[in-house]
C-alpha cells in the first residue's frame, strides 16, 4: 500500500489542473540525490525557421502540440530550489531536515530518500497516462499544459516522476522540483512554480506491527470501493495509513509554521489516489490550502 502527499507549493493553480508564508532557515544538506544532472540556464532555444527546438541539450521535433514560449523556455534549468540560500532551497532544506531527523530505516540512515535534479522534461506517458489520468481529462488540454510536442511537455506536477521511483525499487522518497501550467498571472497564479511531494510504500509487516494482536490482519480483500476505501484494501489498512499520512504531515507543517497551528481537512478527488484529502491551514484568520495528498491507486503499484 502506498501513501502519497504533495506537501510544499508556491503557487496556487487552476482547479483544472490536477490537484505553500514561512520563517526559514538555512540547514545542512545530506541528500541522496539522482543520477541526473542539474543545468544552466543559458541554454539555446529554438532557431528561427526550425522544425527542433533545443532544450537541456536535446532535440524535439515541433508538431501541431508545440506552443512553450521563448519566455517559459527562459525559466527552465534555473534550479531555484538548488540554489544556495535562495528561499525555496531553505524551505526544501527544512523539510527534508524533518523527515532525515523523524523517519530513520531499520538501520538508523534517513528513510526518505531526495531526488531534486531530476529533468522537468517529461514524457505525456509519464505526466498522465501513469497516474491513470482519463484521456478526456481536463488537466491535459493544452490551454492548461506546455507541451513540446505530442509525446514531450514540461512536467505539470512532480507527480510526473513516482512511477518511474518505484519503478526503480523505491519505497519511500521525496521529489522536488520546478513545474510549469500555463496560468494567468496574477497575485496567486504564475505559469513556473515549485512543487516537493513525498510517497510511502507500506508492507503488512510495517503497517500493522504496532498494532497488539494485529498479526492477523490484512492489507487486502475483495471487495467494494467505497467513499472510504479501494474495492481491494481492508477498511483496517487504510484506516492505519489515513493517520500516518495526516500524522506525518500535521507534524510537518507544524515544524515549518509552528506549534499552534488550526488544521483541518477536506475530501477531494485525484485521479491517482483514494481516498483523498487536502489540508487547509488557518493562516491570517483565513483558512489556505497548503497541499492535496491521499492513499495511492492501488493500481499504480501493481504496475
Amino acid at each position: 500500500m502506498a501513501m502519497l502527499w504533495k506537501f510544499m507549493r508556491v503557487a496556487k493553480y487552476s482547479k483544472t489542473a490536477l490537484s505553500p508564508k514561512v520563517k526559514v532557515r538555512g540547514i545542512p544538506t545530506h541528500s541522496r540525490h539522482s543520477s541526473s544532472k542539474s543545468v544552466p540556464s543559458d541554454f539555446a532555444a529554438n532557431a528561427p525557421c526550425s522544425n527542433t527546438m533545443e532544450l537541456l541539450g536535446k532535440s524535439y521535433p515541433q508538431d501541431d502540440y508545440s506552443n512553450v514560449t521563448e519566455k517559459i523556455l527562459s525559466k527552465v534549468g534555473k534550479d531555484l530550489h538548488n540554489r544556495k540560500h535562495h528561499p525555496l532551497w531553505l524551505i526544501k532544506e527544512q523539510v527534508k531536515e524533518h523527515f532525515y531527523k523523524h523517519y530513520l530505516g531499520r538501520r538508523g540512515t534517513p528513510l526518505f530518500s531526495v531526488y531534486d535534479r531530476l529533468s522537468p522534461v517529461v514524457t505525456v506517458q509519464q505526466n498522465f497516462d501513469s497516474l491513470l489520468i482519463p484521456q478526456n481529462h481536463a488537466s491535459r488540454r493544452k490551454e492548461d499544459n506546455y507541451y513540446l510536442n505530442r509525446d514531450h511537455m514540461l512536467r505539470a506536477h512532480t507527480s510526473a516522476h513516482q512511477w518511474d521511483l518505484i519503478h526503480s525499487g523505491l519505497d519511500a522518497f521525496l521529489a522536488v522540483g520546478d513545474v510549469y501550467r500555463r496560468d494567468t498571472i496574477d497575485n496567486t497564479h504564475y505559469p513556473v512554480f515549485h512543487q516537493m511531494e513525498g510517497v510511502r510504500l507500506f508492507s503488512c509487516h510495517e503497517l500493522f506491527s504496532s498494532i497488539k494482536d494485529g498479526e492477523g490482519l490484512q492489507l487486502f480483500e475483495q471487495g467494494h470501493r467505497t467513499a472510504h476505501k479501494q474495492e481491494c484494501h481492508t477498511m483496517e489498512a487504510v484506516r492505519l495509513v489515513e493517520f500516518n499520512l495526516k500524522q506525518v504531515l500535521t507534524k510537518l507543517m507544524t515544524h515549518i509554521f509552528g506549534d499552534g497551528l488550526q488544521v483541518r481537512w477536506v475530501d477531494c478527488y485525484f485521479p491517482f489516489t483514494h481516498p483523498s484529502f487536502e489540508m487547509e491551514i488557518n493562516f491570517q484568520g483565513e483558512w489556505m490550502e497548503v497541499l492535496g495528498c491521499g492513499v495511492m491507486e492501488q493500481q499504480l503499484v501493481n504496475s
